[in-house]
Parts: C-alpha cells; structure tokens; sequence
C-alpha cells in the first residue's frame, strides 16, 4: 500500500459494520454485538485496505449491505449521510450542518444531528466527512464569486485555511477525505 494509510473493515456476517484506522472501531463493535446472543452471529472478519479501495467500496455498496448498530434516531441520519453520495451517479458536494439537519426535518436538533454524525461507524462509506460548518460553506462560496475561474468543488485548495470541522481520526484527514472524494 506504499505508505498510503490503511482502514480496518470489520464485516458481520458478510456486512460492512465498522470502518477505522484502528482496531478501536472493531472493538467498539464486538462490545456492541456482546449484547445478542451468540448464535445472532457467524462469522465476523478483519482486514486491512487502502484508502482507494475504501472509496471503491463506498461507491459501489447499498445501505443493504451494511449492519449499523445505533439508536433509531443516529440510523435515520447515517442512512440520510450515505444517501448523500448515493446512488453513486448522483455527484458529491460539500453540506452543512444546519443544512443537513433542517433536509431531515431536525432543524431546530442540529446539535443532536451533529453528534450522531460524530459517531457515525462507517466513515467513507457513510460521508460523514462531506458535513462541514455553516460558515466553511459561505467562506467557499465567497471565495467561488471572487475566483470565477475555479470550479467550487476544488476551491478547498484555494484557501488552506477554511475550517472543515471536526472529525474522529483528526481534521487534517478530513480535509484529504474532502479532498479524495470531491476529486473521484
């Protein structure tokens, strides 16, 4: 994999259900599946991938394909998350949270939205990376009618220091994550 960073993918029964740079995700999900029984489960499996074929797998996958262990309210919201990106045809772009929040009727539980994005299981696959803060995205398009001849989607590189928001594995991989998917 040539220094690029691996993911750990941990499937269930043949269904992607943790996504990680670290082992951490995977147990994080077998303290989850300790509370079924045993025989709920078969086969679980581990491996490592490079980021490229993350992305391959992200675009290729159906919501079927996924075993998601969360409260109703955070699966309605990965489920919206994954959606953005899907069907793969559809085109990526960047979204608010505000904006994010308000198109699943949560408005006003834009916090609430924030945090379950926070703990999504499944980063890439479900693009929690693409969720940024309100004002990155007005900063973007200031940017966009300043700099006509850039195309919105790549003005990241234009201005380093647009704020991407937080991210569980670091802000500086959420920006290459940005970066990689709005470029695919």
């Amino acid at each position: 994999m040539n220094g690029e960073k691996t993911w750990i993918v941990t499937r269930v029964d043949g269904k992607i259900a943790s996504v990680s740079i670290d082992y951490k995700g995977a147990a994080a999900l077998l303290a989850k599946m300790a509370a079924f029984s045993p025989s709920r489960f078969s086969k679980v499996e581990t491996c490592k991938i490079s980021v490229t074929e993350l992305f391959r797998i992200a675009h290729d996958i159906s919501w079927e394909d996924l075993l998601v262990f969360g409260t109703p309210f955070q699966q309605t919201v990965w489920k919206a998350l994954f959606d953005l990106t899907h069907p793969a045809d559809k085109g990526v772009k960047l979204i608010c949270y505000t904006d994010f929040a308000e198109s699943l009727g949560k408005g006003p539980g834009v916090r609430a939205v924030a945090h379950a994005i926070g703990l999504n299981p499944l980063p890439v696959i479900i693009p929690c990376h693409l969720v940024i803060p309100k004002e990155s995205i007005e900063r973007l398009h200031d940017l966009e009618e300043e700099n006509g001849l850039f195309k919105w989607e790549t003005l990241y590189m234009v201005d380093k220091y647009i704020d991407y928001g937080e991210y569980a594995f670091g802000t500086a991989l959420k920006r290459e994550l940005i970066q990689i998917h709005l470029n695919l």
